[in-house]
């Protein structure tokens, strides 16, 4: 699944023959990617049921146990997944910036496009009790090249001078807690995410403001 591909599709049920020889890996694909359209769906990964995703994709539920243990095995790996496609989109975001700021400010940006499109996807990530049951370090990937990224602001002298991990967090906090009371509280008259996000990088970060 692409880090902005829309929320799931109808999907087909009727039943699927067996995979070729050697193509088991390609089953483990479509499952997983099955797992995060329902997830988008329900934002909820109590929600979900292996019986689902096995009518999403076209088999058995025995079919799964093949691939995933249990549900928390197959929400993960999904989210795991996921959050790989994020990376990957969040660094050709910034590839193309002129100066770290511009790469600071589109990584950013993009998180919050994403975060919007697929608020399904984020209560798992960031509000499910998954975190607690489960080891999610994955996620610790993103806040490590956050972090990078406004070390290069600062040594470049465009961002105010100070420990990186620390603006970083501040920063990660501030974004993450707009995100989350747009995806839970949506009737609230919320100023464009983009706007806040760059106040948030001005008055955290130090950096200048956008310009237009």
């Amino acid at each position: 699944m692409d880090a902005t591909t829309p929320a799931r599709a109808t999907a087909s049920t009727a039943p699927r023959g067996r995979n070729p020889r050697g193509q088991g890996e390609r089953l483990r694909t479509e499952i997983v990617d099955a797992t995060l359209r329902l997830l988008d769906e329900l934002a909820d990964d109590q929600a979900l049921s292996l019986r689902a995703v096995a009518r999403e994709v076209g088999i058995a539920t025995t079919s799964i146990y093949i691939h995933f243990a249990d549900r928390d095995a197959l929400v993960l790996a999904a989210l795991e997944h996921c959050y790989a496609d994020l990376l990957r989109a969040v660094d050709d975001a910034e590839s193309g910036a002129a100066d770290p700021v511009a790469a600071l400010r589109a990584r950013t940006a993009l998180l919050g496009v994403w975060s919007r499109e697929h608020p399904g996807l984020y209560k798992v990530l960031h509000e499910s009790t998954l975190n607690r049951r489960r080891d999610m370090s994955f996620k610790e990937e993103m806040a490590k090249r956050t972090t990078t990224a406004i070390r290069r602001c600062m040594d470049a002298g465009l961002a105010t001078r100070g420990d990186a991990e620390i603006v970083s967090l501040d920063l990660r906090t501030a974004v993450h807690g707009a995100v989350s009371l747009r995806v839970n509280e949506p009737e609230l008259p919320w100023p464009p995410l983009d706007e806040q996000v760059d106040r948030f990088l001005v008055k955290l970060v130090g950096v200048p403001r956008a310009e237009g």
